[in-house]
C-alpha cells in the first residue's frame, strides 16, 4: 500500500507545506503534491525576494471575505509570534519595516528551506513535480489521479492557491474541484493589483511614469468606504504602488477613486492665505510640495498654466486646483489582471467550510485552505499569516 496515504496535499506552497508538515509531525502518513517542478516560486518572489511573511498587527480586520468572520477562528489559533516562534528554532534573522510588516533579513529562501526541513521532520513524500488530473471519492477513501501515477487517501487538503500569478504556474485547480463536489465558489478576481486607465484619457500622466508620493486614497460608498494612506506610484498604464495595491482590493469596476495627493496640506487654503506674497509661477510653487514633473504635469493635464502667478488668478480657479491636488477624482478602466496581481479574491466559499478545520461539511475529509478559500488579506504579510494559520489549522484536524 505504499501509495496510499492518510492525507493527500495537493499544492506546495506557504498554506500546503504548513499543513503537510504538521500533520506529518503528528504521526499522519502525508503526501505532498505539487505540478511545478520548481518548489514554491510564489514565496521565492515574495517581497522583493525578501518573504514579507507576517504582520504583526495581523487581525480579522485586515481580511475581505463574504463571510467576514470566518477567519477568526484560525487565526486567532495561529498568531504571527507562533510563526516567529518557528523562525526562532530555524535560526531565520528577520526585521520589520513599517506598518508592522515583517521581512527575511537574507532572502525568502529560508522560508521555504524551514518548511521544507518540518516537512522532512513530519516524514511527508513528494510527488514533485506531479499534475494532478483526477479526484473521486469512493466510499471512505480518495482517488488521485496523477500524471506520476494514482494514490490512494483518506483526507485530501486543496491548498493549490488562487489564479495569480499564472507565469509562475497559478491554475484554477482549487475551483475546479470545488465546483466538481457542487462546493459554493465566490467569483475570483485580481486583488493587490495595479489599476489602468482608458489610453487616451491617460495620455497626459504618461509622462509622469516613475513618479512615487505618499497620498490618502478612498473608494466606496459612505458605509463601506475605504481608506488607506500609502505610497502611490504612476506606471504607463495607470497606477500602482501600495496605495493602490491595498484600494484595488475594494474597488469595483465602474466606480471613482479619490486620490489626496497632499494629505497633510489644505492646498486651496494656502494658496488663498499666500496669494498676494507669492512671487513664484504656480509650477515653481507647487514644486515645493510636489516632484515638480508631477507638478507640472497635473496642471497641464487640469487646464492649468504653471507659468500662471497665483496672485493673477481669481480665488475660485485656486480653489478648483486645490480640489485637483487634495481631491483627484479618477475612474479606472480595470486592473493589470492575474498576471501582475499579488492574490486572487473570492474563490471557494467558507460558509461550506469548518471554521475549525476547514473542511467541508458535506464531503468528510476534503479540505481547502489558503488562497483557494474566500479569504483576502491586504497587502502587508497578512495573506502570508492566513497561509499559516489555515495550513496549521487543518493540519491538527486532519
Amino acid at each position: 500500500m505504499s501509495n496510499h496515504f492518510d492525507v493527500a496535499v495537493i499544492g506546495a506552497g506557504a498554506a500546503g507545506m504548513m499543513c503537510a508538515a504538521v500533520a506529518g509531525q503528528r504521526g499522519k502518513r502525508v503526501v505532498l503534491i505539487d505540478h511545478a517542478s520548481k518548489l514554491a516560486e510564489k514565496i521565492r518572489i515574495s517581497g522583493g525576494g525578501r518573504c514579507n511573511f507576517t504582520n504583526v498587527d495581523a487581525g480579522p480586520q485586515n481580511f475581505l471575505s463574504s463571510n467576514p468572520h470566518f477567519c477568526r477562528s484560525a487565526l486567532s489559533r495561529y498568531t504571527p509570534q507562533d510563526f516567529l516562534a518557528l523562525m526562532k528554532r530555524h535560526g531565520i534573522p528577520w526585521h520589520e519595516k513599517h506598518k508592522g510588516q515583517l521581512f527575511c533579513d537574507r532572502s525568502a529562501e529560508d522560508i521555504i528551506a524551514m518548511l521544507r526541513a518540518e516537512c522532512d521532520a513530519g516524514g511527508v513524500a513528494w510527488r514533485m513535480p506531479a499534475k494532478v488530473e483526477s479526484l473521486h471519492k469512493e466510499g471512505g477513501r480518495f482517488a488521485i489521479g496523477t500524471d506520476g501515477g494514482a494514490l490512494s487517501t483518506d483526507s485530501v487538503v486543496i491548498a493549490s492557491g488562487g489564479l495569480s500569478i499564472p507565469k509562475i504556474g497559478a491554475t484554477d485547480l482549487a475551483f475546479r474541484i470545488a465546483r466538481q463536489f457542487d462546493i459554493p465558489v465566490i467569483e475570483p478576481q485580481p486583488a493587490l493589483v495595479p489599476l489602468t486607465f482608458d489610453a487616451a484619457g491617460w495620455q497626459p500622466f504618461v509622462p509622469l511614469a516613475g513618479i512615487a508620493l505618499p497620498v490618502d486614497i478612498e473608494t466606496g460608498a459612505k458605509k463601506t468606504r475605504m481608506h488607506f494612506r500609502e505610497d502611490l506610484l504612476f506606471t504607463h498604464r495607470g497606477l500602482s504602488g501600495p496605495a493602490v495595491l491595498q484600494i484595488s482590493s475594494f474597488w469595483q469596476p465602474g466606480a471613482a477613486l479619490t486620490v489626496n495627493l497632499l494629505p497633510d496640506i489644505d492646498v486651496a487654503e494656502e494658496l488663498l492665505k499666500d496669494k498676494g506674497a507669492i512671487r513664484k509661477n504656480l509650477g515653481n510653487h507647487l514644486s515645493q510640495w510636489l516632484p515638480a514633473r508631477l507638478a507640472e504635469g497635473l496642471l497641464s493635464a487640469n487646464g492649468f498654466d504653471a507659468s500662471a502667478r497665483p496672485a493673477d488668478m481669481q480665488d475660485k480657479q485656486l480653489r478648483r486646483l486645490g480640489d485637483v491636488l487634495n481631491r483627484w477624482t479618477i475612474v479606472p478602466d480595470g486592473s493589470e489582471g492575474y498576471r501582475k496581481a499579488e492574490v486572487t479574491r473570492g474563490g471557494v466559499d467558507t460558509r461550506a467550510l469548518s471554521q475549525q478545520s476547514m473542511m467541508v461539511g458535506k464531503v468528510p475529509g476534503l479540505y481547502f485552505i489558503g488562497e483557494a478559500v474566500d479569504v483576502t488579506g491586504w497587502l502587508g504579510g497578512y495573506n502570508f499569516q492566513w497561509a499559516w494559520a489555515s495550513g496549521v489549522a487543518t493540519g491538527k484536524a486532519v
